[in-house]
């Protein structure tokens, strides 16, 4: 069975899913030096969310994530792609204006609602960053694996290191 692993990676703790085309495999919310180890260990091709300059100032965090995503691309070696958010959003959205809500929505309406404790969807315990990371996933996914899904990941080049 093929599956992958999304990241939505952070200053100090980032998302993740593993995803096998229809349901989520494993997910969390994890401090980023165990997250070099959850990489390294899955052995999975892997989709790591880039950051991306629209012109805006930025602060600290941001470029810690940037040392972040580089650490992570390290730790899964060759089965890195990375994938700007704008290419999730026009995906899931067709928007470069979609917010969260709009691509939490997006991917409800394709995987369901997350239902309850008792009657749980495959979406249940899905929170936070980890929504951004299941977007990643699914667009990745797509891509790659689904003829005409019409997702596309624009190759993001870091000298030589994208597949």
């Amino acid at each position: 069975m093929k599956k992958i692993c999304a990241v939505d990676p952070g200053n100090e703790q980032s998302a993740f899913v593993v995803w096998d085309g229809s349901n989520i495999q494993d997910k969390g919310l994890i401090a980023n030096k165990l997250m070099v180890n959850t990489l390294a260990n899955l052995n999975l091709p892997t989709a790591i969310e880039m950051v991306a300059s629209y012109g805006m100032p930025v602060g600290r965090t941001v470029f810690n994530t940037c040392v972040w995503i580089g650490i992570f691309g390290e730790a899964v070696e060759e089965h890195v792609t990375l994938v700007l958010r704008s290419d999730v959003k026009m995906y899931l959205c067709q928007s470069m204006r979609a917010k969260d809500s709009n691509i939490r929505q997006s991917l409800i309406d394709r995987l369901g609602p997350p239902g309850t404790k008792k009657n749980q969807g495959k979406t249940y315990g899905v929170k936070k960053d980890i929504w951004a990371a299941l977007a990643l996933a699914v667009t990745w996914w797509d891509s790659r694996y689904v003829e005409n899904s019409g997702a596309t990941i624009k190759p993001y080049d870091i000298g030589g290191h994208e597949e």
